[in-house]
């Protein structure tokens, strides 16, 4: 089985990119949530209007790199481009979550040993 790209050709890859290899822009990592802001327009690139399509509901760049079977570095490109034009928004998922108390996490196994 081969990885998502390593068979496209450099030139093609080239294209899409316009010729960038890197984006430009921190704003996307691999587990940013990005959503659709706007449906494709006639004549956009057609991994643009794929992308668009594909998150009307917030999808994770790493998802979004699979489905197109893109390497995750011309997809942040390609993102970038649309994050640009305010055609899609990106937020990261939420962080901070604490974790439980562990006197608490202890006495839910205590209990969960008592039944």
């Amino acid at each position: 089985m081969s990885r998502p790209g390593r068979d496209d050709s450099p030139d093609r890859l080239y294209t899409l990119t316009g010729g960038r290899s890197r984006s430009g822009s921190a704003a996307f990592d691999l587990v940013t949530l990005v959503v659709t802001e706007s449906d494709p327009a006639p004549g956009m690139q057609s991994e643009h209007a794929a992308i668009l399509r594909m998150c009307r509901f917030p999808t994770a760049v790493v998802e979004i790199a699979a489905e197109l079977r893109l390497p995750v570095t011309v997809v942040r490109i390609l993102l970038a481009d649309l994050h640009d034009t305010g055609r899609i928004s990106a937020r990261h998922p939420r962080s901070g979550h604490s974790l439980p108390d562990s006197d608490i996490l202890e006495q839910v196994l205590v209990g969960l040993r008592n039944l």
